[in-house]
């Protein structure tokens, strides 16, 4: 039931986000021109999306980029493959409509 948006990479991401203002935004860690740690730290350093609460959802499980990704900002970390309902969850306690 949600509306969304996409995009490929975090430079695409920050594009869509300079005429947007998601409640919400999911990010990869691994994308290409941009990864989702240098993507989460852009839209933690602009006025309109700092405040946006961000999920990282990857592959990535290692305590370091988690740290790195917490330190950037992010307030989920998800570890592919996942079960559904744990993102319906994150994405339920993070959403401001």
């Amino acid at each position: 039931g949600y509306e969304t948006l996409e995009a490929s990479n975090g430079k695409e991401a920050l594009e869509i986000l300079a005429g947007n203002r998601p409640n919400l935004i999911i990010s990869d860690v691994n994308m290409p021109v941009m990864n989702g740690i240098e993507f989460l730290r852009a839209v933690k350093q602009h006025p309109t999306s700092k405040f946006t609460p961000v999920i990282m959802l990857t592959t990535e499980s290692g305590d370091d980029l988690k740290q790195q990704g917490r330190e950037a900002g992010a307030k989920a970390w998800i570890v592919k493959p996942f079960q559904p309902q744990t993102l319906v969850d994150a994405v339920s306690k993070l959403i401001v409509a």
